[in-house]
This record gives C-alpha cells, sequence and structure tokens, in this order.
C-alpha cells in the first residue's frame, strides 16, 4: 500500500490508522505562528462508524488504501441480509442489509449499487445518486397556493417521507436524490 505524507491527506481518503480503515471526512490545513504546520483531520471508523480527530505533521507517512469498487446487482433480501450479484462474474453475495444505513428504503429489485471492497470484506454500499419512487400519499392541490419554496410533505411507495411542491400529487413518479434524501423533479 502506499505511503503518504501527512499534508497529503485530501476528503475521501481511506486511510489504515491504528489498526484499522478510516476515512477523512474533513481536513483543515492549519499553520499555526509557533511550531510547523499540521493536518487536523477528521475521520469515520468504516467498520463500526465511529469517529476519531487526529493531527498529523506533513512528516508522519500514513498508508492509503484504495478500495476495489464493484458494481452488484440487488436480488433480494433474506433474514436482515441484501443479496447482490457481480454484474461481471454473476457471483452472489451477502451483505447486512444496515450497510446502506437511512438509504436502505430507496433500494429497489434489480437496481445496480457500487459496493466498496477492501480485501474482499464489503466495507461501503453507495446507491445510485438519483431514484424514481411513486407518491403514494400527499395534500390535494390548492389553487392559488404557488408562493415561492412552498412545500408540502407526501409518503412514497418505500414509505419515505420527503417534502414535494404543491403541484405534485398521487400516484405521481417523482425522482428523489438519495445523497440529501430530497424530491429532485418530476420523473
Amino acid at each position: 500500500m502506499p505511503k503518504i505524507n501527512g499534508n497529503e491527506i485530501r476528503p475521501g481518503n481511506v486511510l489504515e490508522h491504528n489498526g484499522g480503515l478510516w476515512a477523512a471526512v474533513k481536513v483543515d490545513h492549519v499553520k499555526p505562528g509557533k511550531g510547523g504546520a499540521f493536518a487536523q483531520v477528521e475521520m469515520r471508523n468504516l467498520r463500526n462508524g465511529s469517529k476519531l480527530n487526529e493531527r498529523f505533521r506533513s512528516a508522519d507517512k500514513v498508508e492509503r488504501v484504495r478500495l476495489e469498487q464493484k458494481d452488484q446487482q440487488f436480488l433480494y433480501e433474506e433474514n436482515g441480509k441484501l443479496v447482490f450479484m457481480d454484474t461481471e462474474t454473476y457471483e452472489q453475495i451477502e451483505l447486512p442489509a444496515d450497510l446502506l444505513g437511512e438509504r436502505r428504503p430507496f433500494l429497489q429489485d434489480g437496481m445496480t449499487i457500487t459496493v466498496e471492497f477492501h480485501e474482499s470484506e464489503a466495507l461501503h454500499a453507495s446507491l445510485p445518486q438519483k431514484v424514481t419512487c411513486k407518491i403514494v400519499e400527499t395534500e390535494p392541490v390548492v389553487k392559488g397556493q404557488t408562493a415561492a419554496n412552498s412545500f408540502k410533505p407526501a409518503i412514497l411507495d418505500n414509505g419515505v417521507k420527503v417534502m414535494v411542491p404543491p403541484f405534485v400529487g398521487v400516484d405521481e413518479d417523482i425522482i428523489v436524490n438519495t445523497e440529501t434524501m430530497e424530491y429532485a423533479e418530476r420523473a
């Protein structure tokens, strides 16, 4: 694995530190008036989600880990496990359902997601940025209620509540941004 200097750490880098795998979430480069410059790095553990703040001087060496990304197609869920198939080798793998966290309801049958592996261990999974969902419940459209930035609550077919513009009604397909979990546009 390549070693990088402490001042080369960027947000999104995966580092091996204190025997664990950590993703750099936030990096601040500090140049104090007295003493040497350092990088203040906020990191999140990829295995258990714990957070850590660490200082790295430019002379410090850290191991940068490259994660292997593979496209996996969602097949079905069984006993709290999500079953995926590698789109190239057709190999099937089981991943814990909590790997997707609060974005789990947006996973649809046949959807292709990107799974990041480190030595055959799945560490992170990401859904496509935009997903199409159907509205099953929302308030009816009220004529004349077109004030700027007015939104109303709606419940999607997967049970998630989102805020939608007043012109969107029941049984309409909308596109939801899975990163922000907000309405993006009509489908």
